[in-house]
Parts: C-alpha cells; sequence; structure tokens
C-alpha cells in the first residue's frame, strides 16, 4: 500500500467512526424509549424510528464529506456498487433494540468492487467498539477507552472449539449437518448477530455461523475478522461478503467447518 493510499484510507477510517458516533448518539437516545415507533417490512422483519433516524444522518454526512460516493444502506437502498461505496445497518439487531435487549449495533462499511476496506462496528448498548481498515489491522475500544489490536484464536481442533451462531432457522437442508457439527465443538453458545463475529476476532470465540445474511449485515464484519487473522465466508466456502450466509473463523478451524457443513 502506498503512503498516500494508506493515508487516504485512515482518513476513510476516521469518517467512519465519525458516522458511528453519530450513529450511537440517536441510537442510545431512544433505545428503551417509551415512544419508540416500529413498523414491519415486507420480509416481515421490524424496522424502528431510530433505524431510519440513523441511516438517514449518515447518508446527509457521507452526501457532505464523501459526494463522490454511492452508499448501500437497508432501509433507503442502494446506489450503484461499481467503485467506491458505503455498506449500512443502522441497526443490526433490530428485534433485540426493539425489545429491550442490548445486544445491537450499527455496522458501517467502505467498499471498493467486492473488496471491503474500512469496517466500524458499534454497540453502545455493550459499550463496545471495534473496527479496522485494509493493512491496519483490527482492533476494539472498551467503554470509550484506549483502542487495543485484537486477534483470533489459535484453537486448532473442533473438539477444543467455541462456537456461536444466533438460532437454527433458516438452515434448511444443512439443518442436520450443523446440528452435528455443534455437537462436535467444545462449547456452543447462542449469543447471535454481529457480537458473534467480533468474539471470533477479539479470539474469544473460534467459530460463528449465520444462514442468512445480507450485504449490510456482513461487510464491516468481513474486514474485522480478516484483519484479527480470520477468515470471514459464506457457507460454501466462496471468501467475502456476498454469499447470502456468513461464517467467521479463526482461519485454522475454517476448513473443518466447511467439511462439516458440505
Amino acid at each position: 500500500m502506498s503512503n498516500s493510499s494508506a493515508t487516504d484510507l485512515k482518513s476513510d477510517l476516521e469518517l467512519a467512526l465519525q458516522l458511528a458516533n453519530l450513529a450511537d448518539q440517536i441510537s442510545t437516545a431512544r433505545f428503551l424509549a417509551v415512544d419508540l415507533h416500529v413498523e414491519t417490512k415486507p420480509d416481515l422483519t421490524p424496522v424502528s424510528d431510530a433505524d431510519k433516524a440513523i441511516e438517514k444522518e449518515i447518508r446527509e454526512l457521507l452526501a457532505v464529506k464523501r459526494p463522490d460516493d454511492q452508499i448501500v444502506g437497508e432501509e433507503f437502498g442502494s446506489g450503484s456498487t461499481a467503485g467506491r461505496y458505503w455498506v449500512i445497518d443502522p441497526i443490526d439487531g433490530t428485534k433485540n433494540f426493539v425489545r429491550g435487549v442490548p445486544v445491537w449495533g450499527t455496522l458501517i462499511a467502505l467498499m471498493e468492487g467486492t473488496e471491503v476496506l474500512v469496517g466500524v462496528v458499534s454497540a453502545p448498548a455493550l459499550f463496545r467498539r471495534w473496527y479496522a481498515a485494509q493493512g491496519f489491522g483490527a482492533f476494539t475500544e472498551v467503554n470509550g477507552g484506549p483502542a487495543t489490536q485484537i486477534s483470533v484464536s489459535n484453537v486448532k481442533n473442533l473438539s477444543d472449539a467455541s462456537l456461536s451462531f444466533s438460532d437454527l432457522v433458516g438452515w434448511g437442508e444443512r439443518r442436520d449437518l450443523y446440528l452435528a457439527f455443534m455437537e462436535r465443538a467444545w462449547r456452543v453458545r447462542g449469543i447471535g448477530d454481529f457480537w458473534s463475529h467480533m468474539l471470533v476476532a477479539e479470539g474469544a470465540v473460534d467459530i460463528a455461523a449465520e444462514p442468512s445474511l445480507a450485504l449490510w449485515d456482513m461487510a464491516a464484519l468481513d474486514v474485522i475478522v480478516r484483519e484479527a487473522g480470520g477468515t470471514f465466508s459464506n457457507l460454501a466456502g466462496e471468501i467475502g461478503p456476498f454469499g447470502g450466509n456468513g461464517i467467521s473463523t479463526n482461519t485454522l478451524l475454517h476448513s473443518t467447518v466447511m467439511a462439516a457443513l458440505n
């Protein structure tokens, strides 16, 4: 990476963190609010007024700071993905958010083509934030404290591995394979959503699995897991956030996971 491109990427990461600060202000103010308004989208998933407000504010700031970049957002549609574009999930874990469960966060990524350059996951109700930029490593901050570089675990055997997932819905024809796979792991917990994958990046969990995801659910996770030394792919083993589902591993266990699920 050249010095100029590295400087540009650092600037992009700083902007992504600024966008996360903006999102956190809105989301924390609306979390547990008695007047929170929740609608049902056509796919029967919930969307709150906080989801819409966050994405609207992020889009407005990007229009000023990066007017030439496109935006792919969960709530307000997608621009072109031919060049540089920001991928926004204003609240990942909306079902948790609307029920008062603190496992939710804002996911922000910058992509160019199929490559994720920058990713931020901010979970203010957990007092945690994770971020990475390509070539810079992955970091976490706890309760606004100093940034700490993170890395995946060195667990090599599935019998010693900790697995985190969301639920058993959506596994389809892989359900029986997945259940058998779970029984081979040392420990299984349904932590779910972005947090499972961030725990892989931190080395606290070794495998995270989700059977049904969109680009905005995965883009930020992808670069953070990779920069922490892990591997992010879909269930078929295709690397990156485009496969419709997501598996994060510490890399050492990735081939074992792929063999078990395919």
